[in-house]
């Protein structure tokens, strides 16, 4: 494993995500609405000559739809041949961890133990380590459900 991470603010939590998800992270400018989507689907976006689905985290972690004026980032990953946006609070580092990831230990707000894999030190605090694909599952699954 490379052990390099993005280390941002994602739907009010410190996350780490492994580089190799991460295609690039952007500002976002328009999001189209898609009528008779689930709150977790914020719209539609194009970039660089491709649409995005653009993924709304904080309501998928809490239930809450991020207001609008704070839609201004997103993380780009390709997951399952499909193009994703999925909006962050802020970004504050990209770096290498030599030490990796770490299990989790302690307890772990349920809301988050779906897309949690481990956590990541950095910086003199833990960073949970989330899985970006894991999103995208678990909204398609509780959307089926």
């Amino acid at each position: 494993m490379d052990n390099l991470y993005l280390f941002a603010i994602l739907a009010g939590t410190r996350v780490a995500v492994e580089a190799s998800e991460v295609e690039a992270v952007v500002k976002l400018t328009d999001i189209s609405p898609v009528p008779g989507m689930g709150a977790h689907v914020a719209g539609l976006s194009a970039l660089r000559s491709r649409v995005l689905t653009i993924v709304d985290v904080a309501a998928i972690v809490h239930g809450l739809p991020t207001p609008s004026d704070r839609r201004g980032l997103a993380i780009i990953a390709d997951i399952s041949g499909h193009s994703y946006g999925l909006m962050l609070d802020s970004v504050l580092d990209i770096c290498r961890v030599p030490e990796g990831a770490a299990p989790l230990r302690g307890q772990l707000d349920p809301s988050w133990s779906p897309y949690a894999r481990a956590v990541v030190e950095h910086d003199g605090h833990p960073w949970l380590l989330v899985s970006l694909p894991a999103f995208i599952d678990g909204a398609s699954a509780a959307q089926a459900a």
